[in-house]
């Protein structure tokens, strides 16, 4: 059997208006078009579904019986093509995005928010994960975008946006770094040091700072985690550098956030997706508000 959606919907328009010639206006049809596609219908159904004369078009008893499934299947294919053209322009569907810790944490939540905000149907899926596991993620096809720190292999990515985001020492208030009008790298050398796991970016860019000087940082914890590193550093364990975009410093009033008068400490991060790959429509729609939101 062979259903034809046009055949069905002139068929339910007779029905609901109870007459060829309204139908035939309403579907901009001619009248005997009209009726070769009701005739096609009950010769696929094999079953008379409309009585007509000169003056009254009646539904037949398999005409009643049929109409709630076909009405129901024209709204269904109704709702099909809606929901098909709101993804296509990014209206609804789901952005699924990998992120630094401290970018899921910071630029992340108001970027979703201006997003939503004009598109109230997209979904997120984020995963903040360290800068390695991002661009693992974005290579498997889990997600969509990814928001990474560090150097991106090109033959793999497609970048789509770049940005520079500064380091800063990270000291409580009361630390004798407090006093000085500038910091240097050199004056970190001697200070105990809470840095972030070897894997992360901003633990190779602090490094390689310190080779290029031709020294070794003092380490005395490590954690994977800012929001860890911070409470080291609250606790009195010592001084830690993290990005100046990190929101887990702000939150902390006994802590003080100071520049690195040093170049070579500002960390490249990059919006990628999968190369080949063609964004969905929602990531599309979400990429904009996030390159937006990395430019505050």
């Amino acid at each position: 059997m062979d259903l034809n959606f046009r055949q069905i919907r002139a068929f339910v328009t007779v029905a609901q208006l109870k007459s060829f010639t309204r139908a035939a206006d309403l579907l901009h049809l001619s009248q005997p078009a009209l009726t070769v596609q009701i005739r096609k219908l009950e010769e696929s159904l094999k079953s008379r579904l409309l009585d007509r004369n000169s003056r009254s078009v009646a539904l037949t008893r398999a005409g009643s019986d049929l109409l709630p499934a076909l009405q129901r299947m024209l709204r269904e294919a109704d709702a099909i093509v809606v929901d098909a053209h709101a993804q296509s322009v990014g209206h609804i569907g789901t952005v699924r995005i990998a992120a630094l810790p401290s970018f899921a944490a910071s630029l992340l939540p108001d970027a979703i928010l201006a997003c939503r905000a004009r598109n109230p149907g997209l979904r997120f899926v984020v995963r903040d994960a360290i800068a390695d596991r991002v661009l693992a993620l974005v290579r498997a096809d889990e997600v969509d975008l990814g928001l990474a720190g560090g150097d991106v292999p090109e033959q793999d990515f497609d970048v789509l946006h770049r940005a520079n985001d500064r380091l800063c020492v990270v000291h409580r208030a009361d630390h004798p770094l407090a006093r000085r009008r500038a910091i240097g790298l050199r004056d970190l050398v001697d200070l105990p040091l809470v840095l972030t796991d070897p894997a992360t970016s901003v633990r190779a860019l602090v490094d390689k700072a310190f080779r290029d000087i031709g020294c070794l940082p003092a380490v005395a914890c490590e954690a994977t985690y800012m929001m860890t590193a911070v409470a080291m550093v609250r606790a009195g364990l010592g001084v830690t550098i993290l990005p100046e975009s990190a929101r887990e410093v702000r939150a902390e009033p006994g802590l003080k956030r100071r520049a690195i008068d040093d170049p070579a400490l500002t960390r490249q991060i990059a919006i990628v997706k999968k190369r080949h790959r063609t964004l969905p429509p929602a990531a599309q729609a979400f990429l904009p508000v996030c390159v937006e939101a990395m430019g505050r």
